[in-house]
């Protein structure tokens, strides 16, 4: 067994036709309620992963974020295939791949294949017609099909991909590395994006998301929310994960 096999290898043997059939709900698509929680596996344990991964699955996370850094479109590496496919047998969470990376056509089949159900690309490497040819070929893999853009990206240059892409993800920080504050500036890039969205696409935010945070962006429209250190770095996780959906005690 090779050492990352190890370290992410489950409590309990899973067949590949079990947690296969796990990941046949794409939560995305069909929500069971809103707003979803996406914890970032970023900010877990790395010598602990699919431990990490189970908990917070058992603690009432919806999906699992998982960031592909590729060291060229952001200045850090992260994982690969193999690492998505490990946590699809850990737990039964939906895996949200994050493509931060400068050639995503080269990868994302192989990352649909290893258990990704929803891959999101960046506009600021493919857009127009390059980036709906791109949704199409995800769609066609089985994935649906989100689109990210930074902070500094102007909103006008998803324009050609809101009809077609299942999810817009904001960035609320410069991506790269977690445990960036919060921007609040893209608030305002989450409230056009909103109006402009259908009810069945979702609107996710990523980075910076803590308790106070996470509801400027729910009240500005986001409904999926990536949070990292607030979950991974916090004992309380199944009450941080509540609060952060908006569950307070009456």
């Amino acid at each position: 067994m090779q050492q990352h096999d190890a370290l992410l290898a489950p409590a309990s043997d899973v067949s590949d036709d079990t947690w296969w059939d796990q990941m046949n709900d794409n939560v995305l698509q069909h929500p069971p309620h809103l707003p979803l929680i996406a914890p970032s596996i970023l900010a877990a344990d790395f010598g602990r992963l699919a431990d990490e991964a189970a908990d917070v699955a058992a603690q009432g996370a919806d999906l699992l974020h998982v960031d592909i850094m590729d060291g060229h479109f952001v200045p850090n590496l992260t994982m690969g295939p193999d690492i998505v496919m490990a946590l699809a047998k850990a737990c039964n969470l939906m895996q949200d791949v994050h493509l931060m990376v400068s050639n995503p056509d080269e990868h994302i089949e192989s990352f649909c294949k290893a258990g990704a159900r929803n891959l999101t690309f960046h506009i600021e490497v493919r857009h127009g017609p390059h980036a709906i040819d791109l949704i199409k070929r995800i769609h066609d893999l089985g994935c649906s099909a989100g689109v990210s853009l930074n902070p500094g990206t102007p909103v006008e240059m998803l324009e050609d991909v809101l009809p077609i892409a299942d999810m817009i993800l904001v960035m609320s920080v410069v991506p790269g590395y977690t445990g960036q504050q919060f921007m609040p500036e893209v608030l305002n890039k989450i409230r056009w994006l909103r109006h402009e969205l259908k009810p069945s696409q979702r609107l996710e935010i990523d980075g910076g998301i803590g308790i106070r945070t996470a509801h400027q962006a729910l009240e500005a429209g986001a409904d999926v929310l990536v949070a990292g250190a607030a979950i991974f770095r916090n004992p309380e996780r199944a009450q941080t994960i509540k609060l952060l959906r908006g569950d307070y005690p009456k």
